[in-house]
């Protein structure tokens, strides 16, 4: 459909395929080039988006909330309402810090692609090549059943590089496991992340995380698994695992590795793994919801950002703004370059966006969301038919980070709320960026 005309297209018909997912199905319908337009005031472009951001501000669902939007290598317009928490005066921004939990894997994502381009690892190369200890893995019959000799069974096959890059390890999840194997992750430190300081959410959210990536590695290789690698979509730690297995292939710390390689070269100067002091003044609040009442989890001047986490959390661990994180899919969209600075291959981005699942995959074994079928790439879903060119993930506290790769459609939100799933943000958000972008279309 991409060959078609835009003349020869009806928006009710395009705005009726966008409702399938967002922006995504926009892809299938739009030419290939970004709109021509003057600029102007980014309400008056946007104004869908506007609406949507003022109206979870103005009935005080969120304390506040930033949309970053643009197209191709242009320039990105925000819309910003509220402030950095509900008791602040300060009012957010471009540059205002805040969690963006799981929008890490796609960065992590890219990342190891960047070192299969270097030729340090492979797509199919085994884990156990990197970390023996991931030999010769168990994986339990009954999903999360005991953990007893019983309920195991020899891994099918070993797992690999593309498994952890698309969920299909096998791995398990603390947020996600139930029973036995939920708790023995929690009192192993297997837990890829960090919410508060306060004793209360660590009782509910985890325990405490392992002293660095190589004990967190270790740790993961004596639990079993909850699936056969290469057969099933299951969130999983599997992007925070990577995080050393860089470590390993490159000699270079995972923190390191992602400064030097991705977060400096694309000029993301606010995105870390810890809140510097001097920075508090931009960062947010996160908020829990308990009965719809957003109640305080992390207040910024006691935040756990503002110490070293105890390792690099890779699916979960990054704070950024909503200027960094366009930056990020801006280079996406350039295919790798950013303002004429090659930070990653195009060929290395072309396969981090694309759709890497196994053939093992089961027929019912892939990623679905809203009643549609995805596949996965480097830590992100990849749009398929007529969401065909979309790549990106979602934050535990709101926020959403897209780009349609055909179009060069950019798109990410910021906000702090959890859980997510407690408003409708996250799927709402690329509906009405879709519903503006149609509006730059010819008629």
């Amino acid at each position: 459909m991409l060959h078609q005309s835009a003349d020869a297209l009806s928006r009710r018909a395009v705005l009726r395929q966008s409702a399938v997912f967002g922006a995504g199905a926009v892809a299938a319908t739009l030419p290939f080039s970004a709109p021509a337009f003057a600029r102007t005031d980014a309400q008056n472009r946007w104004p869908a988006v506007a609406q949507f951001v003022r109206r979870y501000v103005q009935e005080g669902k969120v304390a506040g909330m930033v949309a970053t939007l643009g197209w191709g290598q242009n320039e990105a317009d925000t819309i910003a309402a509220g402030g950095r928490s509900f008791d602040s005066q300060g009012t957010v921004g471009p540059d205002t810090i805040y969690r963006i939990y799981s929008m890490t894997k796609p960065i992590t994502g890219l990342a190891t692609v960047m070192c299969i381009d270097d030729g340090l690892l492979s797509l199919d190369q085994p884990l156990a090549d990197i970390i023996p200890e991931f030999a010769n893995m168990q994986v339990q019959r009954q999903y999360d059943g005991p953990i007893t000799r019983d309920n195991l069974e020899p891994a099918a096959r070993p797992i690999t590089i593309r498994h952890l890059l698309t969920h299909t390890s096998g791995l398990g999840y603390s947020i996600i496991q139930q029973g036995p194997i939920s708790a023995a992750y929690r009192q192993r430190g297997l837990v890829p992340g960090q919410i508060s300081n306060m004793r209360i959410a660590q009782e509910i959210f985890g325990g405490t995380p392992a002293s660095s990536l190589e004990a967190f590695a270790q740790g993961l290789a004596e639990m079993p698994l909850v699936y056969q690698p290469g057969e099933r979509w299951s969130y999983s730690v599997g992007l925070d695992l990577l995080g050393r297995v860089i470590e390993v292939v490159s000699g270079q710390d995972f923190a390191s590795f992602l400064q030097d390689r991705i977060l400096t070269p694309c000029g993301m100067d606010s995105t870390g793994f810890r809140v510097s002091r001097d920075d508090v003044n931009r960062f947010t609040a996160n908020y829990f919801l308990l009965g719809g009442i957003p109640v305080p989890v992390d207040l910024p001047r006691s935040s756990v950002y503002l110490d070293e986490p105890a390792f690099p959390f890779g699916g979960a661990g990054l704070v950024s703004t909503g200027r960094d994180y366009d930056r990020f899919l801006q280079m996406l969209a350039g295919y790798g370059e950013i303002e004429g600075t090659r930070i990653a291959s195009e060929e290395a981005v072309r396969m981090a966006t694309s759709n890497l699942f196994p053939d093992t995959l089961a027929s019912n074994g892939g990623f679905a969301t809203g009643g549609r079928s995805f596949g996965f790439g480097a830590g992100g879903l990849v749009g398929q038919g007529e969401t065909e060119g979309l790549f990106g993930w979602f934050g535990a506290a709101g926020t959403a980070g897209l780009v349609n790769m055909r179009l060069g459609l950019r798109h990410n939100l910021m906000t702090q709320y959890m859980p997510a799933e407690s408003y409708d943000v996250q799927s709402d958000f690329p509906l009405v960026v879709a519903q503006d972008a149609m509006q730059m279309m010819p008629a």
